[in-house]
């Protein structure tokens, strides 16, 4: 569900931008508490930050404002559902690694015009002492909030066999089955957020009216906006990917998908012509094992690269490698199979997992190399070409489905962590029930 986790998140990035620039009070000791959500309190600071950035993204969409008890009741509403979700983020101790949240706030950073943390902390800062590192708190939060999200939601969301089966028999999933779709493809890339949207929009709306990709690059490149587009041809669905396959097939000739924010801009496609294909999806699999060494509160990072470097000085003095594996490896599941994962699609394990599996030949054993997970030997033992053809099938239904139902399941829960929350408003000028 790679699109509906970014749709998720970078609404919070936009919103994360938006609080970077207008931020500039805080929480003061005389500070009145408007609410209070389980353990944790609403502050007046707060609520008046809330309706700040709901002012900001109204005039940023050029809408008007509504009546200002409207605003008030709208933010508190919003930040007691953010409070609710917080509180279950402390109940399962989600947090966002390091890597992760430079990364984000990085993000933010440069839809700011800024390249580096460093500048960017002192830019924010330059506003009032202590803006960044709120800043950095308030995107933490959104990206525990988002894999929250994931879990729970994803969890909740259930497709049977016979509900795919069922599906690839519509003529929608028809389309799905190895069919061809000649698609145009734009992205629109910049720094300025609210240019950067603005421009998607208009783009999209162009596109609905010509296939001219260059006359629309010309027309809608800016000094901060770069719009490129590509006529990508007819081109077999399972040679795109899943999350925008998916996108593609539910169309009909002529339209365009929804703008369809990624790390690298905005993308929006069109579907010119659609027609059956007999090519199947033949993907090349890899028979790999492993072994793992993870940190942990006992192993620090050091000994686990000592360990792992150890390991593999007993590999190229010929032990082994079962024996290894089923001796030191981390990962039970593989570690009782002599480190065997079986084989392995292309996609399915973090990119510098991949990377080794791909450039290791049959026979030979990798050096140990770093993931999230921690460090890793892997030792390729055969390759294959498979064909995947159904399996891809299946899985483009399951992502459509998964799609429709995500949202409706998303309202579904907040709805119920925000009945379950204790909430007490203590402004009685916000409390809708004592209002009616």
């Amino acid at each position: 569900m790679k699109t509906i986790q970014l749709k998720h998140f970078f609404k919070a990035t936009a919103l994360a931008l938006a609080l970077s620039s207008s931020m500039t009070t805080f929480a003061q000791p005389s500070d009145e508490v408007v609410a209070l959500v389980d353990n944790s309190v609403i502050l007046k600071s707060d609520l008046e930050q809330g309706i700040a950035e709901l002012k900001h993204q109204l005039q940023t969409q050029k809408k008007q404002l509504p009546p200002e008890q409207y605003l008030q009741q709208q933010a508190l509403d919003q930040l007691i559902s953010r409070q609710a979700q917080l509180e279950q983020v402390k109940r399962y101790n989600i947090k966002p690694n390091e890597k992760e949240l430079n990364e984000a706030v990085l993000k933010v950073a440069g839809q700011s015009g800024t390249k580096s943390l460093e500048a960017f902390q002192q830019k924010l800062d330059g506003f009032a002492p202590g803006t960044y590192e709120s800043l950095r708190n308030r995107i933490a939060e959104d990206l525990a909030i988002n894999r929250l999200r994931q879990q729970i939601v994803m969890s909740r969301i259930k497709i049977s066999d016979q509900d795919v089966e069922n599906f690839l028999k519509t003529p929608q999933g028809q389309a799905a089955l190895g069919s061809q779709a000649h698609v145009i493809h734009i992205r629109v890339s910049g720094n300025d957020q609210a240019a950067l949207e603005k421009t998607a929009k208009l783009v999209k709306a162009e596109l609905n009216n010509s296939n001219d990709v260059k006359a629309i690059d010309q027309k809608f490149t800016t000094k901060t906006v770069k719009v490129e587009g590509a006529d990508m041809g007819f081109r077999n669905l399972s040679d795109i990917p899943a999350e925008l396959a998916a996108r593609v097939s539910t169309l009909q000739e002529g339209q365009t998908t929804d703008l369809i924010p990624v790390r690298d801009g905005i993308h929006v496609l069109k579907l010119i012509e659609r027609k059956g294909g007999e090519q199947k999806a033949i993907v090349s699999q890899y028979q790999v094992r492993h072994i793992l060494i993870q940190p942990s509160e006992v192993v620090s990072p050091e000994n686990a690269k000592q360990q792992i470097d150890s390991i593999y000085n007993r590999l190229k003095a010929g032990e082994d490698f079962a024996v290894l594996a089923s001796t030191f490896s981390n990962d039970p599941g593989s570690a009782r199979d002599g480190g065997s994962l079986g084989w392995v699609n292309p996609g399915v394990m973090v990119p510098e997992f991949e990377a080794q599996m791909k450039n290791t030949p049959v026979g030979q054993t990798s050096q140990p190399f770093q993931t999230q997970f921690g460090w890793h030997i892997l030792q390729v033992t055969d390759t294959r070409q498979q064909d995947m053809t159904r399996e891809y099938q299946q899985r483009m239904a399951r992502q459509i489905l998964g799609e429709r139902q995500f949202d409706a399941e998303l309202d579904s829960w907040l709805r119920e962590i925000r009945s379950n929350a204790f909430v007490e408003i203590k402004d009685l000028n916000l409390d809708r029930k004592k209002n009616k």
